[in-house]
């Protein structure tokens, strides 16, 4: 309990710290980045130290954490006191709007501390870091706590730093050794945390936007304040549809579930809905008796698989299709999870952008860009974080800033040739900025993406597309229904247009790649086809035009809703206005959210990155996730906007539907809550230890482990085995650098197995060899200080230890497990 209050208190000493640099950072932000302080501040304070150490000016303890903190500290002062003049006023204005937003300030607080205690109860309940990715992320935790420098060390492949994009982790390790935490318990406390953050990210940009709605006033409760543009009310409680829909609304595959409980639709004979439906489990008839709980082990899984992919030869091919809520009763720390919080902020930025908060200029050689010097670095410095939080966000995010700056330089100056010109101009340098800033992560980073492939059999069925996405398309549909049946101007042919030609390019881009690829690699091409059962490329096409065509309903909803967003953006863009007093409409904003959603899901249709998995499952994984939060706060200010807006028989209506709606897309969290927590009542009670059931399950290994947590570093030996399994335990629990953990992370984080070598037949060999000169050579190629003898080795390989007792001392033993260290 005393590390969730030392956390807690942790992350709030740096939000307020981080508050003055937000507050100049963010001036069209009714918030003044408020709700974005903490994410900000943790991600200076960590850029700071991983700069620091990276480059060998802080080594990674107590002192480097402080000597960062410092410098945030440093860049704060300036930005209360180092205006140019009246350099009182600067921290009198942030007094005088923390008191005129009082209430604002308490109902952030409040979410945040509930997101928190929320995400600590839920990994309390269920905190095993077993399964999935639970282990390589405790690893890379625990190795970044024990590396002495920087790049920290990969604690699955010794004498390697990580090749991963590891941001994330660096904050954890931060935190777990600012507050004196174990690794394995802020491996839980970081998914909370970034759940609390993430809340009230979206917290925040909701009620930013909703501030922007001119003449408008909120009074959804009594619990209302004066907006700071002085153009009415603001409500405190209509935000919160932000982290309603992000965080708890679901997909609606929780509430087939129960349908199916309950023996619905299901038919021996004719026509069957769930074989029609094609989803696995629920292709099989219903278990009996008949209930309303979904009774299968882990049943709340299926959700992250709704999309099915088959070969045209009718072989399955898995898709991953998380959304917010999943990953958090899953409990993986990945990168995706992890850049929650960031991604936010990046929307939070290019909102401030499109609000005019950043107008300005900076001057570059040859160079002009309408934006302010500190904006700039800020935007570069958010960009880049973003690539080494999770690499796949780093062209969402640069669309996103860039697509509010052609908006904003637009509204100002009207559609010109120029504004492409501009577009470039910042592009360019942002991107070159956002690079250099990181440079030390590139420099020893690799990656397993080869390029780009077709995707040309397996387009979205449209009954897939709307389970997955249905909870934000219904309220996003209708959003845009009222905006078109409000606004004043014609609603502009030209966006139906170029959904139309996007679609079409798409699709021949991707018939061209394959004609490369075969003309390029005719081996490859040719027992492709082979596998997917067909003789030629004439019969491929056939039979891919007609997968195509049988899944209309997923390309025609993409259609419709790419090709109406656009033609609203382009009917309230192309007549800009030219009155400064008149402010951007939020609703614009909301357009580019969705056009950047839909464009991410309509990208995997027709292509996608080539990785060691195959087939498009990364990134319809990887595109899908970032557009569930796009299109979320599209969904949340549409559903408050006409929740305030309509209040006759349609607004009836509407509400009656909104409240269906949610029934179903909550039906699954709350569900699925009951079943991961076993109706919280956890049959082994509450803790937020990762590491705790070791010391139940098997307690020679867990004082086993504690041992080597405490002794002197040095590289560990033990058995090698396949992923998702026990091996690679030692290095995962203690930080130690092992000489190989699971072999197929290893080649994907590193695009091959060069690396790795021969790795798993030394470890092999000395495991087994009776030769001492054998085994010692072995050791001495790669360093080892520990080898490692337990249950695990012994069931892997026909162990000689014979050599060891003889050689070796033993530092370590406790009934199956003993531990020789090399002199």
């Amino acid at each position: 309990m005393l590390h969730v209050f030392a956390w807690y208190f942790a992350i709030t000493l740096l939000g307020w710290l981080a508050f003055p640099l937000a507050f100049r950072l963010f001036p069209a932000l009714s918030d003044r980045g408020y709700s974005l302080s903490r994410a900000l501040g943790l991600l200076l304070w960590a850029y700071i130290f991983w700069l620091l150490a990276s480059l060998g000016l802080a080594r990674n303890d107590a002192s480097g954490l402080l000597a960062a903190l410092l410098i945030l500290v440093i860049l704060s002062a300036w930005a209360l006191w180092g205006q140019p003049t009246k350099k009182e006023e600067s921290w009198l204005t942030i007094v005088h709007w923390a008191q005129a937003n009082s209430r604002l300030v308490m109902v952030v607080e409040a979410l945040f501390l509930a997101a928190f205690t929320f995400g600590v109860l839920l990994r309390a309940a269920a905190p095993e870091a077993l399964g999935t990715e639970k282990p390589m992320e405790l690893a890379f935790i625990n190795a970044i706590l024990r590396s002495p420098l920087f790049p920290p060390r990969d604690p699955w492949l010794s004498g390697y730093a990580i090749s991963y994009y590891y941001f994330g982790y660096v904050m954890a390790a931060m935190l777990a050794k600012i507050t004196a935490t174990p690794g394995s318990i802020a491996f839980n406390l970081m998914l909370a945390l970034v759940l609390g953050l993430g809340a009230i990210g979206a917290y925040g940009i909701l009620y930013n936007l909703l501030a922007k709605l001119p003449s408008v006033e909120h009074q959804t409760s009594n619990q209302n304040h004066q907006s700071p543009n002085g153009r009415g009310t603001v409500s405190t409680a209509l935000p919160l549809l932000g982290p309603l829909f992000l965080f708890l609304v679901s997909n609606l595959e929780g509430f087939l579930e129960v349908l199916h409980r309950r023996g619905l639709f299901w038919r021996e004979t004719g026509f069957n809905f769930w074989l029609w439906l094609d989803m696995k489990e629920l292709s099989q008839p219903p278990m009996q008796p008949l209930g309303w709980m979904p009774a299968r082990h882990w049943w709340w899984w299926r959700a992250s698989r709704v999309v099915q992919d088959y070969d045209l030869a009718g072989n399955f091919r898995e898709v991953i299709d998380e959304f917010p809520f999943f990953s958090y009763l899953l409990g993986d720390l990945h990168p995706h999870v992890l850049a929650t919080p960031f991604s936010l902020l990046i929307i939070a930025l290019a909102l401030n952008i499109y609000f005019g908060g950043w107008r300005g200029e900076t001057r570059l050689p040859g160079l002009r860009l309408f934006l302010r010097p500190s904006a700039f670095a800020c935007a570069a410095l958010n960009l880049g974080g973003m690539a080494f939080l999770n690499t796949f966000e780093i062209l969402t995010s640069l669309t996103l800033i860039l697509g509010a700056y052609l908006l904003e330089r637009a509204r100002e100056n009207g559609w010109h040739t120029e504004r492409l010109a501009e577009l470039v101009e910042l592009a360019v340098p942002l991107t070159l900025l956002a690079g250099l800033l990181y440079l030390p992560f590139y420099a020893g980073f690799s990656s397993q993406a080869g390029g780009i492939l077709p995707n040309l059999e397996n387009p979205t069925r449209g009954v897939h597309l709307w389970i997955m996405f249905g909870s934000l398309l219904l309220p996003i549909f209708a959003y845009l229904i009222f905006l078109w049946r409000s606004q004043k101007q014609t609603l502009a042919p030209g966006g139906w247009i170029i959904a139309a030609g996007f679609m079409l390019f798409l699709w021949m881009l991707s018939w061209t790649l394959a004609l490369l690829i075969q003309r390029l690699q005719p081996g490859f091409a040719a027992q492709y086809a082979a596998a997917q059962g067909v003789n030629s490329l004439a019969e491929f096409f056939a039979k891919a035009m007609q997968r195509r065509l049988s899944a209309a309903g997923g390309w025609l909803t993409l259609f419709t809703l790419l090709g109406g967003t656009l033609s609203l953006l382009i009917s309230r863009t192309r007549h800009p206005h030219q009155d400064e007093t008149t402010p951007p409409s939020p609703a614009t904003f909301t357009l580019l959210l969705v056009t950047i959603g839909s464009l991410l899901i309509i990208g995997p249709e027709f292509l996608y990155l080539r990785d060691q998995f195959g087939t498009r499952m990364n990134t319809v994984f990887k595109f899908y996730y970032q557009a569930w939060f796009l299109l979320g706060i599209a969904a949340a200010f549409g559903t408050a906007l006409l929740l305030q807006s309509i209040n006759n028989l349609w607004g009836s209506l509407y509400r009656l539907g909104l409240i269906i709606m949610l029934m179903m897309a909550l039906t699954y969290p709350v569900l699925s809550i009951f079943d991961r927590t076993h109706n919280f009542n956890p049959p082994f009670g509450w803790t937020l230890d990762s590491a705790a059931y070791l010391q139940r399950d098997a307690p020679d290994e867990a004082a086993a482990l504690a041992f080597l947590g405490q002794a002197p570093d040095g590289i560990v030996v033990e058995a090698v085995g396949g992923s998702y399994t026990q091996y690679a335990r030692v290095a995962t629990h203690t930080g130690l650098p092992n000489v190989l953990g699971w072999p197929g992370h290893e080649s994907q984080w590193r695009g091959g197995m060069t690396e790795i070598g021969s790795r798993p037949q030394d470890i092999q060999t000395l495991y087994t060899t009776p030769n001492w000169n054998m085994a010692e050579t072995i050791i001495q190629k790669y360093n080892i200080k520990y080898i490692y003898v337990g249950m695990l080795e012994r069931n892997t390989y026909h162990l000689n230890t014979d050599k060891f007792k003889r050689f070796l001392p033993v530092v370590f033993q406790q009934g199956s497990v003993t531990i020789y260290a090399v002199p």
